[in-house]
């Protein structure tokens, strides 16, 4: 019996360790989030553009919460409603978004930054915002914060100004 008690708690000892991994890589964020279909018009699957060849690729209400509830982890602090903080004059609207070298209007290109974040004009690191590695969250976690982003630049109320509605 003092067996059997010892490794129950050393499992719920490993297991609790563990949960802050467990809780991002479970399907918390399954659910849809009301912002992504009142705000980003979201409840189908909608075509968003990856490369600057034009290809697209569908995110569903899913995908656009799971990046929706990583943003607000991860971004948040420094990219409430789309505005910059630490630097106002380059929000994530889509304008900015377009205006930037290399442009980040699309998958892809959100990726690339979010992997290795560049000033807005491209010529150096910048330390503003917070690089995303590969061991801290996989590539398809990182398209879905891209997704999020795209589509709230395109459709989200205010989205990068100064009327943004939450």
């Amino acid at each position: 019996m003092l067996h059997k008690k010892f490794w129950l708690r050393l499992m719920v000892c490993l297991v609790s360790l563990c949960l802050p991994i467990v809780t991002l890589s479970l399907p918390a964020y399954a659910a849809v989030d009301p912002y992504v279909t009142r705000f980003l018009r979201v409840t189908e699957p909608i075509l968003l553009k990856v490369d600057t060849a034009g290809s697209t690729r569908l995110f569903s209400a899913e995908d656009l919460s799971i990046g929706k509830a990583l943003f607000g982890q991860s971004c948040l602090n420094c990219h409430v409603g789309g505005n910059t903080l630490p630097d106002p004059t380059v929000p994530l609207s889509l304008a900015a978004l377009q205006g930037a070298t290399p442009k980040r209007d699309n998958i892809n290109a959100l990726v690339t930054y979010l992997r290795q974040p560049m000033t807005y004009d491209g010529t150096e690191e910048t330390l503003v915002c917070r690089q995303v590695s590969e061991s801290w969250l996989p590539t398809p976690m990182v398209e879905n914060i891209a997704g999020f982003i795209l589509r709230a630049a395109q459709t989200a109320p205010g989205w990068g100004t100064e009327t943004f509605q939450n």
